[in-house]
């Protein structure tokens, strides 16, 4: 199974194809993601890559992580499982609206 690792503070002109290329110089990329905002399609200035192997991806995150990319230092390091909760909003993942009877 690959090693997932998160890449942060990316030029907002930074495509797949260039994570891609980026990583691959560190071994076999399996999966490449930017991601982007849903109502606009810009890129969020982050995203994902997938390598097939732990070495890879701990040789990639050595060599990639403050390497200047656009003007930017990239933030390299292994990526974090999502916690559960989903996405509330700031609300503490109970969404909202709905009231239970209060009136």
């Amino acid at each position: 199974m690959g090693k997932k690792v998160y890449v942060g503070n990316m030029s907002y002109e930074t495509s797949q194809a260039d994570l891609e290329q980026m990583f691959s110089e560190h071994g076999t990329v399996e999966s490449a993601q930017v991601i982007t905002d849903r109502d606009t399609g810009r890129s969020k200035g982050f995203g994902f890559i997938e390598m097939s192997s732990d070495d890879e991806a701990q040789a990639a995150i050595t060599a990639l992580d403050g390497k200047d990319c656009g003007g930017r230092a990239l933030k390299v390091n292994e990526a974090k499982p999502r916690t559960s909760g989903g996405g509330g909003g700031g609300r503490g993942g109970y969404g909202g609206g709905g009231g239970r009877g209060r009136y």
